[in-house]
């Protein structure tokens, strides 16, 4: 006996075939990446130390800081909420270059602290989320300013001598009677200064940090704004809130869909659109059915077997059974002259089929059409029946 060698054949793709099929993925995401970074390179480059008074950058603010050195009025950069606190006073000017990044509770702890000093606290286009704690009475208007530059059209001398100036940005509203609103837009001004309860502190809320800016500073009544806003005392304290402040870890009653960015939550609602579109498009559509010709060849009596085997796993008696008559109604129908639209009607087939073979016209109709077998023995000995009877009548 002569042992014989099998050679299989792997059925797992190679490298080559697995890179060929994903080639075209890895190419877009590459691009993608690519451009994720190009598009960060350059808006960080162009970005680069916003409203830093120590950047030298279009959209730093070093210019105001050295014309306010010359005046003799001393600028620090505080990044963290204690050293806010710590440096508010009556002698002292806070800026907050970012309101809206403060959390709830540092919200409330800045305003605490500045409420009765003295100082001034400068806030540069605070919205919704920070209006509330940190000048309360004022409110900002959903829609902005549709023009840059502005006249003050009111009576706080600092924006009388200044004049026209690049404030157009979020507008705002006040209850306080005592409040100065100037540069307006539309009837809703964008500066406001409103006197503290007590003491001669103040708060100024600016629409827009245009006049802050280095590539802004020499344009309109920008520079004599800035100066006039920011050197009332003789020390200015710039804060830049930072995400390293250990303060900022308390967001407060804030979920986390609410510390995302708003662009993050359109972001994902377009993905999710577009990812249904694209389900649409290649769902698939029901149409007419269309022949197909088998891979192999099928037997008929493996087919029979086959679906023998499912009607047996599942009891289905019944099923079987009305499969079996009705393929024999319709077998018989025309050996008697029956239509084949008239083989499963009773009234139709078993007068012909009486007539063929002089039988008793009660026991074909339960052989025909009567009720399921009770047990497996019956189901086979029904078949036999149907068998029978159709050899009988095609019998000459």
């Amino acid at each position: 006996m002569t042992e014989a060698t099998l050679t299989s054949t792997s059925t797992s793709p190679t490298a080559r075939q697995v890179w060929t099929r994903t080639r075209g993925i890895v190419l877009a995401v590459v691009i993608l990446l690519a451009a994720a970074v190009a598009i960060a390179v350059i808006r960080s480059g162009a970005q680069h130390g916003s409203l830093d008074p120590r950047s030298a950058d279009p959209y730093g603010s070093r210019a105001a800081a050295e014309l306010l050195g010359d005046r003799g009025v001393s600028t620090r950069v505080v990044t963290t909420l204690d050293e806010a606190r710590s440096a508010a006073g009556a002698d002292t000017t806070l800026l907050v270059a970012a309101p809206d990044l403060l959390t709830d509770h540092q919200q409330a702890d800045l305003r605490a602290a500045t409420k009765n000093s003295g100082g001034r606290t400068i806030l540069i286009a605070p919205d919704s989320p920070s209006l509330g704690t940190l000048a309360p009475g004022v409110t900002a208007d959903p829609a902005i300013s549709f023009h840059s530059t502005l006249f003050p059209s009111c009576d706080l001398p600092a924006a009388r001598r200044a004049g026209s100036a690049d404030t157009g940005g979020i507008r705002y509203s006040t209850s306080d009677p005592g409040a100065d609103v100037c540069y307006p837009s539309d009837g809703l001004p964008t500066l406001l200064r409103i006197p503290a309860a007590t003491g001669n502190g103040d708060t100024v809320v600016l629409g827009a940090p245009d006049i802050l800016y280095n590539n802004r500073l020499d344009k309109q009544g920008n520079a004599s704004l800035a100066l006039q806003l920011l050197g009332s005392r003789p020390h200015l304290v710039w804060y830049l809130p930072s995400l390293s402040d250990t303060s900022a870890t308390d967001a407060g009653k804030k979920t986390f869909l609410d510390l995302l960015p708003s662009g993050w939550l359109w972001g994902t609602l377009q993905l999710f659109i577009a990812a249904g579109l694209a389900a649409l498009w290649r769902a698939r559509r029901l149409g007419p059915l269309v022949p197909e010709r088998l891979p192999v060849a099928i037997r008929a009596s493996e087919t029979v077997e086959g679906r023998a085997r499912l009607y047996r796993k599942a009891n289905a008696r019944d099923r079987a059974a009305i499969a079996l008559r009705s393929t024999t109604r319709t077998r018989l129908a025309p050996l008697i002259g029956v239509s084949p639209s008239q083989a499963h009607a009773p009234e139709a087939l078993l007068p012909a089929l009486s007539a063929r073979l002089d039988g008793d016209g009660q026991a074909l109709h339960a052989l025909l059409f009567g009720p399921p077998p009770s047990d497996d023995a019956a189901l086979i000995s029904l078949a036999d029946q149907l068998d029978a009877l159709e050899r009988e009548v095609r019998r000459p």
